[in-house]
């Protein structure tokens, strides 16, 4: 039954949804940046909703693509790190639009297990999962855990180039426009849902050369903690950073020249964007058609020392978001604190469904009702168990304060309204203990912090174990950059 509540947009609508890899929230223009050129997303932005605080529900590409799914966090979905990718076995609102007799196709990168598995799509083209149908099995070694070289060589090899990774992402846009003309001539009953997901901006860090002359490296600034002495000190990150090999800085140099290709690369991944927009606009679709944005999360850029995703600083787990289309205000910024968690009831509602009894017991909120001027959630919630992490971290975040838990080691706290870079970690002055103690009793009544670590833990034992143990996954090793489809991966073998 196609009816929406009161809470509902008005009507029905079609939903493009738009999904990017890696995508540092603060390096668009609509989100404030002065250099970086993203004139499509910003255009998007000025005709809807821009979410100034948004999170992935993990700092990790697969289980926070999980999350996405099925608007569960990670503990309970068991999606823990990029060796337990999405099956189907928990649902999602793809599965829950197609029962309702919606055409749901997606087209790019899933980071998925296989095109076999009942995923939510009535179909995929040009799909990305993950290797092998397996993953990074090497990821899910927690204890004195084995050392990756990516994310330097990525750092030291960023410049202008091609790359597969830039031919898909033009691909996927390419088939996007293709189905957007196909489904025009069509006349269905219901609205259809496209999932459009492109690889960019996730490494390697390669950019055109006619985007990356866009960004000459005297005009970068150098990022906040970058300098050994600079660096945050917690245990944490000593353990990512030795994981990662990065703890031997890099030069102003490098650190300029990738960020300028990362610059470019978030160019490039608008102007694929502005593709797909332009076949709505011209087609007749958009006054129709719903358009979410957003990431699976962020990249650290250099900050702390750090490259990649896999901490829950800013950086690295929060997202951009943007809603535009039918019922949602035009030029609208929110302040609400929300997550991807949110899309799976948005999207329902969107579609002209209200959520049945087991949907409103998910954890994620609609985002109709806070566009508009309705309360919104003032909690997003996140979690890590994976690469270079020995213990589990969550993280909450609560109107003014980010509350970082680390099990079995000091916590953070910053006041994101004083200290939004979150250079000082006030979890140990005596002014903040009231702060940290109700924080962390508020993290415990949403999750078991060490009964959850200990879970995860288990399960990436047994899947271990079902390689071959340890020295057999060190063998394998990993590999670089997922592979995009017809390209073979990159092993090379870890060191324990």
């Amino acid at each position: 039954m196609h009816q929406a509540d009161s809470a509902s947009p008005e009507r029905p609508s079609n939903l493009l949804f738009i999904l990017s890899d890696q995508h540092n929230r603060d390096t668009l223009g609509c989100y404030g940046h002065p250099l970086v050129e993203t004139p499509h997303l910003d255009a998007l932005a000025a005709r809807g909703v821009r979410f100034n605080s948004a999170y992935c529900n993990s700092p990790l590409c697969v289980p926070s693509r999980a999350s996405l799914a099925t608007g569960r966090y990670v503990h309970q979905t068991g999606y823990w790190d990029n060796a337990s990718p999405y099956d189907g076995r928990v649902p999602g609102w793809g599965h829950r639009l197609i029962e309702a007799g919606h055409r749901v196709d997606a087209i790019g990168k899933l980071h998925y297990r296989s095109v076999e598995d009942p995923v939510g799509f009535s179909r995929t083209l040009l799909p990305m999962n993950v290797v092998d149908g397996i993953g990074d099995v090497m990821g899910s070694i927690r204890d004195a855990t084995p050392v990756y070289k990516m994310e330097r060589a990525d750092v030291e090899n960023a410049g202008p180039g091609v790359s597969a990774s830039l031919n898909y992402d033009a691909d996927v846009a390419g088939l996007a426009c293709d189905w957007l003309k196909r489904q025009a001539r069509r006349s269905g009953r219901y609205p259809w849902v496209l999932f459009v997901s492109f690889v960019s901006p996730h490494p390697p860090f390669v950019a055109p050369s006619e985007l990356y002359e866009r960004y000459p490296p005297d005009a970068i600034s150098l990022p906040v903690q970058y300098r050994p002495g600079e660096q945050p000190l917690h245990p944490s990150l000593a353990v990512l950073r030795r994981t990662l090999h990065l703890e031997e800085p890099f030069t102003d140099q490098q650190i300029r020249r990738a960020t300028a290709t990362y610059y470019a690369m978030c160019t490039y991944l608008d102007r694929q964007v502005g593709r797909v927009l332009s076949r709505l606009e011209n087609l007749g679709l958009e006054d129709n058609t719903r358009v979410i944005y957003t990431s699976d999360h962020g990249e650290s850029m250099g900050r702390r020392g750090l490259w990649g995703k896999f901490t829950l600083y800013e950086e690295s787990v929060a997202v951009p978001m943007i809603l535009a289309g039918p019922g949602a205000p035009r030029g609208q910024v929110s302040p609400a604190i929300v997550s991807l968690v949110d899309l799976y009831p948005t999207m329902v509602e969107a579609l002209g469904h209200e959520l049945n009894d087991e949907e409103r017991e998910l954890p994620g909120r609609s985002l109709w009702p806070m566009v508009r001027g309705g309360p919104g959630p003032d909690l997003a919630f996140s979690e890590y168990h994976a690469v270079g992490s020995t213990s589990a971290s969550y993280m909450l975040r609560a109107r003014r304060y980010k509350y970082i838990h680390h099990v079995g080691e000091p916590p953070q706290l910053f006041d994101l309204k004083s200290d939004p870079r979150e250079l000082n970690d006030l979890s140990a002055d005596p002014g903040s203990r009231e702060v940290v103690t109700a924080c962390e009793r508020r993290l415990r009544a949403l999750v078991d912090p060490e009964g959850v670590d200990a879970a995860a833990k288990a399960d990436q034992r047994v899947l271990i174990e079902r390689h071959g143990g340890r020295e057999s996954v060190l063998q394998r090793g990993t590999f670089g950059n997922t592979p995009i489809p017809g390209q073979n991966p990159d092993f090379h073998g870890g060191a324990g």
